[in-house]
């Protein structure tokens, strides 16, 4: 199972759900579903609705009805924090977990706390919070957003009109007149509105707040965290010390990647999680 962040959806996991489904790559049946508030899964209107525990509930149902447990459970981004939170409450439900450029909550927090440089990387969740954001990203088709794809690594050089196509279709929701401009990223914004994890301000205490028992943070399923070091938003330091919390931990750096390593290597991607899928 493949889950996907922000501001993408499920397609965003096309390319490696048709590799894995192939016979000689193993012949796994392979699903990506839309998280919470994206596309066509329901979108609730209560902030609240988005917090983590819910998202995990959705996450494990699903998994619950195809049958428990998964081979492996994928997640970027924003489906990382999930995909973390379920593999430490919910272990039973996967074998493996592999993660690309998510950070683990206990990092994250370690790093909002007391990094200058990761409080200055993650300032953009301060807007993604504000009531009017979506109305903001969908001005000047989405000026705003292109942005988040084409900072740091190969600067977005796989971003084709075609897949600018895919994202506009996500973002603007539903069709018809009656769509408020950026419908389609209510959901997503209201992730950021409902987590405390975010830079602190002089009016917001954010992760300044927040202590998490270490028996939150711990994986114990073997885990491979795939991480392009050039992640503008989410510094290398967030994959120092990874280890306390995951005993069966495979860590790669990954240099002249960034946040968007899936497509940009989608090839280095797909072999790199064969190998852990057959890894002993």
């Amino acid at each position: 199972m493949f889950l996907h962040g922000f501001p993408e959806a499920a397609f965003a996991w096309d390319a490696l759900l048709t590799h894995f489904a192939r016979p000689e790559h193993g012949g796994y049946r392979c699903i990506a579903p839309n998280l919470r508030g994206y596309e066509h899964s329901s979108t609730p209107v209560d902030v609240k609705a988005y917090r983590a525990k819910a998202l995990v509930q959705d996450v494990a149902a699903l998994i619950e009805i195809i049958g428990a447990p998964l081979e492996c459970l994928v997640a970027h981004d924003w489906g990382g924090a999930i995909a973390w939170n379920l593999a430490n409450q919910l272990p039973q439900l996967t074998k493996r977990l592999a993660i690309i450029n998510s950070p683990h909550p206990g990092t994250f927090l370690r790093e909002l706390k007391s990094n200058p440089k990761q409080q200055a990387a993650s300032a953009y969740m301060n807007f993604l919070v504000r009531p009017d954001a979506e109305r903001l990203l969908a001005e000047r088709d989405f000026a705003r957003m292109w942005p988040f794809f084409t900072n740091g690594g190969t600067g977005g050089s796989w971003l084709t009109e075609a897949t600018k196509d895919q994202y506009r279709a996500v973002w603007s929701g539903p069709a018809g007149a009656a769509a408020a401009a950026g419908a389609g990223l209510v959901g997503g914004c209201n992730f950021y509105r409902a987590s405390p994890l975010r830079p602190p301000r002089p009016e917001n205490a954010g992760a300044a707040a927040i202590e998490l028992p270490r028996e939150m943070l711990t994986v114990e399923v073997p885990t491979l965290v795939l991480w392009g070091m050039d992640d503008v938003a989410l510094r290398p330091e967030l994959v120092d010390g990874l280890e306390q919390y995951i005993p069966r931990l495979t860590l790669e750096k990954v240099e002249g990647a960034s946040h968007w390593i899936v497509h940009e290597r989608p090839e280095f991607v797909a072999a790199r999680l064969a190998n852990f899928l057959h890894a002993q």
